[in-house]
């Protein structure tokens, strides 16, 4: 039987494969980002999960932060500690004449983010903060979260480019 493999790579950030992960009251699908994932099997791609840096991080049960609030250096090391694994797989895979078509990011998200990431100081708990009618004084705006920052630059280290996309999963 001869050996049918694409060599075609697609990085996902973890809660497009399990949006249980998600801070409570943001999933906007029960459990896997169909959409997404129907169209890397169909085109045949092989599909690798980045590990979630904020559940992993304080849990899932935490409230929405901001990319100031995660952007210190205890938190950078954490991402580069679970992404270690993940760099080592690509790096075999690229050497085995993989391609990395691309990294799939959730935009709006103050780590995930790609094109759109939030900002400002101010979290809590987004169900309490609308009920209360005193939304935090936070807003979105263009660049990569703190663990896509982190991903590309130890990428970049390891020789190996990709395409960074948006997905508002």
């Amino acid at each position: 039987m001869p050996d049918v493999r694409s060599k075609r790579v697609c990085v996902v950030s973890h809660c497009h494969l399990n949006a249980n992960t998600k801070v409570h009251g943001l999933a906007d699908h029960a459990g896997t980002d169909e959409v997404l994932v129907t169209r890397l099997v169909f085109e045949g791609s092989g599909i690798v999960q980045l590990p979630c840096p904020e559940a992993t991080y304080l849990g899932v049960k935490r409230w929405t932060m901001t990319y100031e609030q995660y952007d210190t250096p205890a938190f950078r090391r954490h991402c580069r500690r679970l992404l270690r694994p993940v760099l080592d797989t690509l790096v075999a895979l690229t050497a085995d004449g993989c391609r990395i078509e691309a990294v799939y990011g959730v935009d709006g998200s103050p780590c995930c983010g790609v094109t759109d990431t939030s900002r400002g100081f101010e979290g809590g708990d987004i169900t309490r903060l609308s009920a209360a009618g005193d939304l935090p004084r936070s807003g979105h705006s263009t660049g990569r979260g703190v663990f896509m920052e982190e991903f590309e630059a130890m990428l970049s280290e390891a020789g190996i480019t990709a395409k960074f996309s948006e997905s508002s999963s």
